[in-house]
């Protein structure tokens, strides 16, 4: 669920209140249900079940989420005040404080310590302050020093002191010693989260080192024999060990298993690891985030962006929900009236596998077992109320989920080493968790085993032998590295090569496209493995639809699920700027409902089959074309291209300087329009000449000829070498001898249309834009229309989020049915209404003419005027909607496909 379904969802809300189509005792349930909450938690939370409060009709008190109570009394903020001095408020950890008498709303956020005081009535204007309910942490910023970037940078200090007082740039070089260093770091880490959560005693790490003298000379003996005592039971330990050290407990789980060199210490860098623990607490770190920051701590190049690249719970939720969350819970809807069914349910989640083949510091994984754990609470709980019902007792809970279950494949050794420590921290937090629910506490030492997270490069690993027994129940999932063909580097390049090097075209994939060819081949081979992953958006767009997903969608795979392009957002001071999609891969042997995930506005929908473009429909791959499939459309090209080292070109000031020296020279210097001169009215001219006398005539411009051809003589290119005797020309000429139509080969993202401009033949076009020669106004209008623009956007590539028009890819393929006489007269009115009213505007340009936001409103409605016409050209009859206008499209293509 999205902000925006939410933001709708709470003012809807607000609205049955006063109706009485909710009752105030019922408006705690349904705004948790604003927020996404599950129907059936919600539904034991009215029930009376999970709500510990006394007064059940007037007071809702559910563990880790709130405490509320429906005022009867005037002093709003004394009741509040009340609730949070509560003991059980703090041992039960609620999270948010919530009282209203439906006049005033008052609230309390218990882990950020921000408050809401508002009329109640303005609640949805303030939507956003409950959205953790929603898993939308509020953006956390360095100098607000939450838990996890404060020990980020303390650990980074310590980095930074360690490493001058140890080593050189060579030896960090050294790939053994930096693995070192990283094993000692990430040790660091869990004996501070050890010593504040109750694995250790309190603070019991810090006090052992504290014991070290205080110029640090005999800590790093002291910490070297801590770390074998931490790998050995209480059989095997030294029998004269001091206390301060044998009251350590036994770790195990390979941890501690490794000799490793540990750095010495310095009197500054002993305090500031002293400092690390005595001054922090290390409980309230969330691994999920934590690990990408204490990457940052080793790559001290990412310190300014600590934590950019973490993926949001939103987002990854975005992944396994659909995965395999959903289905479970679906299943355990179904199963409530037998505990056998539930035990069954119970154990396959104990042998189901998940795998995130570029798992990082292990996002992914530690999301995914965290909602397995919780899903397995919700069935236990279940399972007790069963047993209740029928015996008037229940069984003692345990859990089958291991975090053995969980593996990975890491490029990077440090995110490979916090990966397994993070599945370690987050396992004793879901511990705790299922104490406070059943007051039960798993033991957390000795470790067990942690996920199987192998350091390697997971292009070139075998996936399969990640997978042991390929018949389990296995979810291949993550967000893998994206990478567009122009920006890989060599080693990108090589693992693209050696993947996909039977696939045509592969040097024009992005490097994300291995992920998902490796991931379908196994789904190929194993009925029971799926598959979802984060992705750029580009994989269903343009050229790489047609290379890339014939060889992954065939009669073993198919796409099961989908969220279509959204704004990709992270919990990080900086959000990286990339617009991303979800896809998800079943084998066609597990056929199940599919669904189309619409980001823009949160909705959900059953479809009989997805396409590679993420709509609904059969596959339908669009290939380039050199010539338009439509028998009416005219030919396009683009303008003429220059190869000039720009002194073919000039600005305005340039060309005007020319002129007043050489005013003769007036006629060999022409308008020249790009995208930008288009768009943004920029002037630009350039020198358009038929002979090398004419250039003769006139030394600046000689010069410039001059300066054209050396430099084109000194190229290593044999063709434009070729072409250096002819410096006074353009190196490819297409310039029209008729007026012609201008169309941009990029526009933004944000407008609704691409404008396109008629210019008369003495206005030179750049190979910037593409050109019609002699476009009649009703292609004018059909360009600008949303049924084109539907088809560029689905089936065009883009440069990051910005739209990138292609005549092969966009134009020869648009499916343009013959028009009637009718329409075309039609066609051709609006069009000169559109002129007609830039015309009104013109002290405005293009770009700021069709800005979404600023566009106006008479502009705005002779475009919804052309778009019903464009729609009865096409005989489209559904809802004037993207999809049903694609849907229209493609069936479209295909028809004029086979009639060739």
């Amino acid at each position: 669920m999205n902000i925006v379904q939410i933001e709708e969802n709470v003012k809807q809300l607000i609205k049955k209140i006063p109706l009485g189509e909710c009752s105030q005792q019922d408006f705690i349930y349904e705004l948790l249900l604003a927020y996404g909450h599950r129907n059936q938690s919600v539904g034991r939370v009215r029930s009376g079940e999970r709500n510990l409060a006394e007064d059940k009709e007037n007071s809702v008190f559910w563990k880790r989420q709130l405490y509320f109570k429906i005022a009867k009394q005037d002093d709003l903020h004394g009741l509040i005040d009340q609730m949070k001095n509560e003991k059980r408020t703090k041992s039960n950890k609620i999270r948010f404080l919530i009282v209203t008498d439906f006049k005033t709303i008052l609230a309390v956020d218990t882990k950020t310590q921000d408050t809401l005081d508002v009329p109640f009535s303005d609640l949805a204007k303030k939507f956003d302050f409950f959205l953790p309910w929603a898993g939308m942490e509020k953006a956390v910023y360095q100098g607000e020093n939450p838990a996890d970037v404060k020990a980020a940078e303390k650990l980074a200090k310590l980095f930074d002191e360690i490493k001058a007082d140890n080593f050189d740039e060579d030896d960090l070089n050294n790939k053994e010693n930096l693995h070192q260093l990283n094993i000692f770091l990430s040790r660091l880490l869990f004996c501070y989260f050890a010593e504040d959560t109750d694995i250790f005693k309190d603070k019991q790490f810090t006090s052992a080192i504290s014991k070290s003298n205080e110029d640090g000379s005999d800590l790093s003996s002291l910490i070297g024999r801590l770390f074998k005592v931490l790998n050995q039971s209480s059989e095997d330990r030294e029998t004269d060990l001091p206390d301060y050290l044998a009251d350590f407990p036994y770790v195990n789980g390979g941890l501690f298993k490794d000799d490793i060199q540990v750095p010495k210490f310095t009197r500054k860098s002993r305090r500031i690891l002293i400092e690390c623990g005595a001054e922090l607490d290390w409980s309230d770190i969330n691994p999920d985030i934590f690990g990408s920051m204490f990457q940052a701590v080793v790559h001290t190049e990412q310190r300014s962006t600590m934590g950019q690249h973490y993926t949001s719970v939103p987002n990854i939720m975005k992944v396994i929900e659909p995965l395999f969350l959903n289905d479970l819970y679906e299943e355990l809807e179904k199963k409530q009236d037998s505990v056998n069914k539930l035990l069954k349910l119970q154990q396959r989640l104990g042998q189901l596998k998940i795998f995130d083949p570029a798992c990082g510091s292990g996002n992914f994984l530690i999301i995914a077992y965290k909602e397995l754990r919780k899903f397995e609470m919700e069935l236990l709980k279940s399972i007790q109320e069963l047993e209740l019902e029928k015996t008037g007792q229940h069984s003692k809970p345990f859990s089958v989920i291991q975090v053995s279950q969980f593996c990975g494949i890491e490029l990077d050794n440090f995110a490979h080493e916090v990966a397994i420590l993070s599945l370690w921290l987050t396992e004793h937090q879901m511990n705790q968790v299922f104490k406070d629910e059943f007051g039960e506490l798993l033991p957390s030492l000795p470790l067990k085993k942690s996920g199987n997270i192998v350091l390697g490069n997971a292009t070139r690993v075998d996936w399969s032998d990640m997978l042991s027994n390929q018949d389990e129940e296995i979810y291949i999932l993550g967000n893998p590295p994206y990478r567009g063909a122009r920006q890989q580097d060599i080693s990108q390049k090589a693992d693209i090569e050696a993947t996909l090097k039977h696939l045509d075209g592969y040097k024009n994939l992005d490097y994300i496209s291995i992920w998902f060819y490796k991931a379908a081949e196994i789904i190929k081979k194993y009925k029971n493995v799926s598959a979802a992953f984060v992705s750029t958006n580009s994989i269903t767009q343009g050229t790489q639809v047609n290379l890339l997903w014939p060889h992954i969608l065939d009669n073993n795979v198919y796409i099961s699920c989908c969220h279509t392009s959204f704004k990709w957002t992270n919990n990080a001071r900086f959000n990286a700027g990339v617009i991303c999609v979800v896809i998800g891969l079943k084998n066609t042997s597990n056929l199940s409902n599919q669904y189309i995930y619409d980001s823009s506005n949160g909705s959900k929908r059953n479809v009989s089959s997805i396409t590679p473009y993420l709509t609904e429909g059969d596959f339908i791959f669009i290939e380039q074309r050199k010539s338009p499939l439509s028998l009416i459309l005219p030919p396009i090209n683009y303008g003429s291209f220059a190869l000039d080292d720009g002194n073919l070109t000039l600005n305005a000031i340039e060309a005007d300087e020319l002129i007043s020296i050489s005013p003769d020279a007036a006629p060999l210097i022409k308008k020249f329009i790009g995208a930008k001169e288009l768009l943004q009215g920029q002037e630009r001219y350039c020198l358009w000449l038929e002979s090398m006398d004419q250039a003769q005539e006139f030394p600046l411009i000689f010069d410039r000829i001059n300066k054209v051809k050396k430099w084109r003589l000194a190229s290593d290119r044999k063709s434009t070498v070729n072409i250096a005797n002819t410096p006074y020309k353009f190196a490819e000429i297409r310039q029209p001898s008729t007026s012609y139509l201008a169309f941009p080969t990029i526009s933004s993202e944000s407008r609704e249309y691409i404008p396109s401009q008629y210019f008369e033949v003495d206005t030179i076009a750049s190979n910037q834009i593409y050109i019609i020669p002699e476009a009649p106004l009703w292609l004018f209008a059909v360009l600008s229309s949303a049924m084109h623009m539907v088809w560029v956007r689905s089936i065009g590539g883009r440069l990051k989020s910005d739209i990138r028009y292609s005549s092969s890819l966009c134009y020869n393929t648009f499916p343009l049915p013959a028009i009637s006489q009718k329409i075309e007269n039609e066609l051709n009115e609006k069009a000169l209404t559109l002129l007609t009213l830039r015309e009104k505007y013109s002290d405005k340009t293009l770009t700021k003419l069709y800005n979404s936001k600023s566009m106006p409103e008479d502009l705005k409605y002779a475009h919804i005027q052309v778009d019903e016409i464009v729609d009865k050209a096409f005989h489209h009859k559904g809802t004037a909607s993207d999809e049903s206008r694609l849907n229209t499209l493609l069936k479209l293509y295909e028809k004029s496909k086979m009639r060739e």
